[in-house]
């Protein structure tokens, strides 16, 4: 091959791959321009965070969000480091200023209390605490039952009343207390929101009846007139004969099927013995 030719391929391939280079390191920084210029650090929980705890230095880590900022998130490490956590945490989540109390504040319980509301504790066992699916964020009734003061009507006995309604549930765990004979003992404890009207009603009510908690779906917030139930009527004919209603069927209620009244009549026949039954109407005949 002529070597004037061969030179002049040479540097033609030595040109074609310098001007590719420059060509792949102007788009290589526009793309990275580009990139860096999209997204956002933010501040993120660097492991799981209980609600209550106070977020240290060691608790946080920065993460790049690309595109749209989620509303209230934090972007420096001094807006975080020493508020108190709202609402658990997930390793990864960025923390939004919604999620964690007012500077100065403190964490633990105190924090989550809105103003103008109260904390009530109540002391429950598993079953009067829904068997343990009572959690923060959750919404009961509070139910009290046990005899009227004075002097009730021995007919109707205890009696239970739907005290409260929508209330919400803001810790659920166990406590150290002490029994009569100074012993350690744990207790299941959940503190409710409600405001200081309630927190006297719930207060007076846990002392000299029993409370029982009756979970409902958080989307439900409607209130409603819930006569108060005695003893004595749940055993009537019209408590048994009343039509219940069914959220699963739309069109009405669900009501009981009757059952049919027999009566037993034993036949002795000499030594034999049977027994025939007949309906209520047919035996008055």
């Amino acid at each position: 091959m002529n070597r004037k030719l061969l030179t002049v391929l040479l540097l033609a391939f030595a040109l074609a791959a310098g001007c590719s280079f420059v060509v792949y390191r102007m788009v290589g920084h526009k793309v990275a321009s580009n990139h860096a210029a999209h997204t956002t650090k933010v501040i993120a929980a660097s492991a799981d965070v209980r609600l209550g705890s106070i977020l240290t230095a060691q608790n946080i880590t920065t993460v790049e969000i690309a595109g749209a900022v989620p509303k209230g998130a934090l972007l420096n490490p001094e807006d975080v480091i020493g508020r108190g956590v709202m609402s658990d945490l997930y390793q990864g989540e960025p923390i939004l200023d919604s999620r964690l109390a007012p500077k100065g504040s403190g964490g633990g319980l105190a924090a989550n209390i809105k103003p103008g509301m109260r904390a009530c504790a109540v002391k429950v066992d598993e079953v009067v605490g829904v068997a343990g699916f009572v959690t923060p964020g959750m919404r009961v009734d509070v139910l009290a039952s046990g005899d009227a003061p004075g002097n009730p009507d021995p007919k109707e006995g205890t009696k239970v009343k739907t005290l409260l309604q929508n209330i919400a549930v803001l810790s659920a765990g166990t406590d150290i207390q002490k029994d009569a004979e100074g012993k350690p003992q744990q207790v299941h404890v959940v503190n409710l929101l409600v405001d200081p009207d309630q927190a006297q009603l719930l207060s007076l009510a846990s002392t000299h009846a029993q409370i029982q908690l009756v979970l409902r779906n958080p989307l439900d917030t409607a209130t409603t007139t819930v006569q108060t139930t005695a003893m004595g009527s749940i055993f009537t004919e019209d408590a048994v004969a009343a039509p219940i209603k069914h959220p699963a069927h739309s069109g009405g209620a669900y009501i009981r099927p009757a059952v049919a009244r027999t009566v037993s009549v034993e036949v002795i026949n000499g030594a034999q013995r049977s027994e025939k039954k007949f309906a209520a109407s047919e035996a008055s005949e």
